[in-house]
């Protein structure tokens, strides 16, 4: 049994169908990685597993039980962490009390919660005390993976974590995927950025109008010229 099953789902905004029949599964351990083009239908998969939208049609499964219908605190609860395109820290606040805030639902080991987040982002730790929206663009991506990881996530949904950053923070932040997962964290991880995407996933899914339309290991989808094509919107 997979730990997240998406199962032939079928998702609208209102009255405008964005997801048709989307399946695809995420194993515990693994990172796996959604590619497509902007409006592929990357995004509305993550809120759908998350609870922030509910699939039409379909199922979503996690650990086995349908969490399909259930609002997106009951699915933090269950263990699944969300991490928003356009990280979406709060800025008026400081770096430790957005981290803080990520614990909401449990604040037990807070101590201990942030000094696995400051091991990995020493950054965050130095800054503990400055207002998150005095920081630069790799610091929040920073912040708001830290702060995904403070509820504990057995599942950790990652939404264009690289989108704007510049390349030694693009490194910076992969680099901390790959510890993320390596430290026994599964990453489903939604990129546009192919070559890094790809670098640290087991496996990958690309979705295209939203469809899936291609399926693979890392190596395999790393040598299919239809995964660029299809980034491309060809």
């Amino acid at each position: 049994m997979s730990l997240l099953e998406v199962d032939s789902i079928d998702v609208a905004y209102g009255n405008v169908q964005v997801l048709w029949d989307v399946s695809l599964s995420v194993d515990k351990g693994e990172t796996v990685a959604l590619l497509g083009a902007n409006g592929a239908g990357k995004t509305t998969t993550l809120k759908t597993i998350c609870g922030d939208l509910s699939p039409m049609d379909g199922e979503v499964r996690y650990k086995g039980e349908s969490i399909g219908d259930l609002p997106h605190e009951d699915v933090v609860a269950k263990g699944v962490a969300h991490v928003p395109e356009g990280r979406e820290v709060f800025t008026e606040s400081s770096v430790r009390e957005n981290l803080e805030l990520g614990a909401y639902l449990d604040r037990s080991g807070m101590d201990e919660r942030l000094e696995r987040v400051y091991d990995i982002f020493p950054r965050l730790e130095e800054r503990a005390k400055q207002q998150a929206g005095t920081l630069s663009g790799g610091e929040q991506q920073m912040l708001a993976i830290g702060r995904g990881l403070m509820s504990e996530p057995d599942l950790l949904l990652l939404d264009e974590a690289s989108l704007g950053l510049a390349p030694v923070l693009v490194d910076d932040v992969f680099e901390a995927i790959q510890r993320i997962n390596d430290e026994g964290t599964t990453v489903l991880l939604v990129e546009q950025d192919i070559y890094n995407a790809l670098r640290v996933a087991d496996r990958g899914y690309v979705i295209k109008t939203g469809e899936i339309s291609l399926s693979g290991t890392a190596e395999e989808l790393a040598q299919d010229k239809r995964v660029e094509e299809s980034y491309l919107g060809a």
